[in-house]
């Protein structure tokens, strides 16, 4: 299964949670976009469960000597998750790494005040936290996502993207209520091999959906 674009990848997984909502297993959604790609998919599903569509901004810590090598993530309030079995190949602490999610920490929060404009974070305390993104690759800043959204009190979490990695699902299921993926391919590879159209988004692609985002049950 391959996708056009996001847009076209959103309104297909959106038809598979409104079935969802139908059955009343999404009680009072709020939907969550990974931003920067998840927010066009989100914005599909935001439209049909009538639902209030809010950011989680998640930042991958990258190693000190190599930007690009992921040792962990952090999202929200949550505290960094570290891939334990990396820092121990590479020879890293957590302590050495402090300057690292500072400065992402510092990222992240920029951009939550950029995205949401002055707004509140959304209240998840008893409905569904609806995670989206444009694609699972290895699951790890998701994971941390999905914990972090945990903090919140939640009723129950689910994770929906449009295509995933067979290793990124599996990490990720014991985290969750439920996944919801179109597609897990054999032969995975990366996230935008699956879309004819995988444009990177802006800062203003994320402000404009949501802006026109339904506003929901509040």
């Amino acid at each position: 299964m391959r996708f056009r674009d996001r847009r076209e990848a959103g309104r297909e997984l959106a038809a598979r949670l409104h079935d969802l909502g139908e059955r009343g297993e999404l009680p009072h959604p709020v939907v969550l976009a990974l931003p920067r790609g998840g927010v066009t998919v989100a914005l599909e599903v935001a439209r049909a469960l009538d639902a209030p569509l809010d950011v989680l901004v998640a930042r991958k810590i990258g190693a000190p000597f190599q930007p690009e090598l992921a040792v962990g993530a952090l999202a929200g309030d949550g505290p960094p998750l570290y891939d334990e079995e990396g820092l121990a190949l590479l020879g890293l602490t957590e302590a050495e790494l402090e300057p690292v999610v500072r400065r992402e920490r510092a990222e992240l929060r920029r951009r939550e005040r950029l995205y949401r404009q002055g707004r509140p974070a959304a209240d998840l305390s008893g409905r569904a936290a609806v995670v989206v993104d444009d694609g699972l690759a290895t699951g790890a800043t998701a994971r941390a996502a999905l914990r972090a959204v945990r903090l919140a009190a939640p009723r129950c979490v689910v994770l929906a993207v449009p295509v995933a990695s067979r290793q990124g699902a599996r990490l990720l299921r014991p985290e969750l209520d439920e996944l919801v993926c179109l597609t897990e391919p054999p032969d995975f590879q990366a996230v935008g091999l699956w879309y004819d159209d995988f444009a990177q988004l802006s800062d203003d692609d994320v402000l404009r959906a949501l802006r026109a985002a339904p506003a929901g049950a509040g």
